[in-house]
């Protein structure tokens, strides 16, 4: 290729881009313009919905990355970002050209193809998931992308009104989120405003006119206070900028709704931020402020010393002022500045010496290689986004271990999270937590500061209960995949009992099933192993007398008279806690003890009722879904009951009969009152209990309490 490119030939927009990249050697400049004249070749005859050439898209965000003072590779892609997608242009004449580096860059910014999903919803999350495997190979494939919605947000008005509405939420709830995440604030704040003009246009107006009048009558204030900070600092010898600070209209905007508080609580605060020399410097501009106006007590956080785990630092302290307003101060370094505006990419920009423990780079590794590792565990991409969206919460809670680690997680983590936090393992065996030297259950929800040790035992194991008490994604992950293993096993377990069954009534069983036929059969099934066809059987997908069926007839035999040996008959046992196949019926809660029949239903596997229960009619009418089923002998466990209790209505017959069910070890997980009327109430207990005779010892105690005219099982 030349060594140059014609400049004269350049629309001024390219040369406007060859000004913001001057910072580049100029071997890199020239790769950059070879970039745009490829570029603008693959996407003649594209417009933008304004009319606009396509290419002057790719080149503006090429423009925003610059301002950030990226290495070549990423301005280069950025400026082919879209290629791949709607051009003939290859991913082989991309390496060729330009290298693996920007072909692998170009490559995770574009999306999926849509036509491999049932939903655009579905090509949005698998596209988005794919974007941050990719970042995870190459942080800067995120910053691409982040510059492309942020170029897209400034140039929204050409869209309709719903997609104007549909990237306005979708860049509040995850790319502003990312930004905050990686510690982009700049960018954060950009996105975030033009987010919530697009979405909420009026309330957006409103809050920015509030703004701006509260502005103009403070600014006298203003002046007054930081002309005090610089004077005071400058007395000490503190070479320092002072500057003010303005609070968003997001911010405000999110603040009044999700802490209730009103426009004049959250606009009556002067904030400024002091920028330094060095750390040290920090902390002598901090006693400089206190000793100028007093601080406000418990509002001092030192995020040098802990950094947010997006790699923010600085010290933030309040202050009582003279305008009997508070003041709110950040102190920070010039260089935690730039990494608090820029994050992750004030790497290249600004040639940091922190250590890698304070880099913002180091964290976002760390949070993005946590998101592999759900990935690859969690099968669906929805799923995967949910959560991604919950580790985006920006409101942390900084704990500590045990050896005096810190880690950081969302706020309302519970311990549960936390241990899921310290390593998998240790969450798949927690059983209680030390939180500050106090013994406390696994959903205590944590503040920061505190210490917090994790009790685990090697037999404890996840419960699906969980589920409902952790926030953070990894904990969910983990937990579901437990679950799924743990439903695996005993729906392979269970499955080859029925296929075994279903085998024995035709003169037949599994042993003599030769293993040619059953990989024939399984190959035809599509599936890979025969635990797979055992699990579907036991979940309802397939139906064991038809695989049955199926397995002898392509064995060369029909199927043979049914058995009438004793075991033919025999029902399957259960026990109740193959809780990953089995679940009990509402309609009748059966209890052990009590004569059961399995309905297979499809996905959810085998559904229990009571053989009296009034639905059972309907459901005999597949007889191919009914299962024989029967309680073994031990069975272990709380199971649901329900208990019509007919009292006389005086006051504390409730407690009474609570009572009794108390006394007889029986624990109440909800009452309602069916019918109320002067003199009598009908109430509904639901209960837990061991069995039926459990059952009846607590209807005994509540029949003996007086007050109670009639107490039974419900339904009969």
């Amino acid at each position: 290729h030349p060594a140059t490119v014609d400049l004269s030939a350049l629309p001024p927009y390219a040369l406007a881009l060859k000004e913001r990249v001057a910072y580049l050697p100029e071997a890199q400049v020239d790769r950059v313009l070879r970039a745009f004249q490829l570029g603008a070749q693959a996407h003649a005859g594209q417009e933008r919905k304004s009319g606009e050439p396509y290419i002057t898209h790719p080149v503006a965000v090429a423009g925003i990355l610059a301002e950030l003072g990226l290495d070549a590779e990423t301005i280069i892609a950025a400026i082919l970002h879209d290629t791949l997608e709607d051009t003939e242009l290859s991913r082989e004449t991309l390496a060729a050209e330009f290298g693996e580096v920007v072909a692998e860059l170009v490559d995770g910014v574009t999306k999926l193809d849509k036509m491999r999903f049932g939903t655009r919803q579905e090509a949005d999350a698998e596209s988005f998931r794919k974007m941050l495997l990719a970042m995870a190979r190459d942080i800067r494939v995120i910053l691409i992308k982040l510059a492309d919605r942020l170029h897209n947000m400034r140039t929204l008005g050409a869209k309709d009104a719903p997609s104007r509405r549909r990237i306005a939420g979708e860049t509040l709830e995850i790319y502003a989120p990312i930004a905050q995440r990686l510690g982009m604030n700049k960018f954060k704040a950009e996105l975030q405003d033009l987010g919530f003009r697009a979405l909420y246009p009026d309330r957006y107006r409103v809050i920015s006119e509030r703004i701006r009048a509260a502005l103009g009558n403070r600014r006298e204030a203003m002046g007054k206070i930081e002309a005090a900070l610089s004077a005071r600092l400058a007395a000490d010898h503190l070479s320092a900028r002072v500057v003010g600070r303005i609070k968003s209209p997001w911010s405000i905007y999110s603040k009044m709704r999700g802490d209730h508080k009103s426009f004049a609580q959250l606009m009556d605060v002067y904030g400024f931020r002091v920028v330094v020399d060095s750390a040290m410097s920090c902390y002598m501009a901090l006693g400089v402020v206190h000793a100028l106006y007093k601080p406000v007590d418990r509002r001092f956080k030192d995020f040098i010393a802990i950094p947010k785990a997006n790699g923010y630092q600085s010290l933030h302290t309040v202050l009582l002022g003279p305008f009997g307003a508070p003041i709110e101060v950040q102190i920070r370094t010039a260089e935690m500045d730039s990494v608090a505006e820029r994050g992750v990419a004030a790497h290249w920009a600004y040639k940091t010496d922190s250590g890698p423990a304070n880099s913002a780079q180091a964290r976002a590794r760390e949070w993005l290689s946590s998101l592999v590792d759900s990935s690859a565990s969690t099968v669906s991409s929805s799923e995967f986004i949910e959560n991604v969206k919950i580790d985006l919460f920006p409101d942390e809670v900084y704990l500590f271990t045990p050896r005096g680690d810190i880690l950081s997680l969302p706020r309302n983590a519970t311990a549960l999270d936390f241990a899921y936090a310290v390593h998998t393992d240790v969450g798949d065996h927690a059983v209680a937590a030390r939180v500050d030297k106090k013994l406390l259950p696994l959903r205590t929800k944590l503040e920061s500061g505190q210490l917090v040790e994790i009790i685990t035992a090697p037999s404890a194991v996840p419960n699906p209960a969980w589920l409902e008490v952790v926030v953070t994604g990894k904990a969910r992950t983990a937990i579901r995949q437990y679950l799924k293993h743990l439903q695996h096993e005993d729906a392979v377990d269970f499955g080859h009992r029925m296929l075994d069954r279903a085998l024995d009534a035709q003169g037949s069983s599994l042993d003599g099933i030769p293993p040619a036929v059953l990989d024939r059969f399984l190959e035809t099934s599509k599936l890979k192993r025969l635990e797979e066809l055992l699990s579907d059987i036991a979940l309802g997908n397939r139906m064991p007398d038809v695989v049955a069926s199926q397995l002898l007839a392509s064995r060369g035999r029909k199927a043979g008279k049914p058995h009438t040996a004793a075991h033919a008959h025999e029902k399957i046992r259960i026990t109740g806690a193959e809780r990953g196949v089995l679940s009990f019926a509402n309609c009748c809660h059966p209890l052990p003890g009590d004569d059961i029949i399995g309905y297979l239903s499809s996905g959810k596997g085998i559904v229990v009722h009571r053989e009296e229960c009034p639905n059972v009619v309907e459901l005999r009418k597949s007889p191919e879904r009914c299962v024989a089923i029967e309680w073994d002998r031990d069975v272990q466990g709380d199971y649901r009951a329900e208990l019509r209790i007919e009292v006389i209505n005086r006051p504390g017959v409730l407690a009474t009969v609570a009572a009794a069910i108390a006394a007889a070890d029986s624990n109440i997980e909800n009452v309602e009152y069916v019918e109320r009327d002067a003199a009598a109430a009908t109430l509904l207990f639901a209960l837990e209990v061991k069995n039926r005779k459990h059952l009846a010892d607590v209807i005994r105690r509540v029949r003996r309490t007086g007050v109670v005219s009639g107490a039974y099982r419900y339904p009969l």
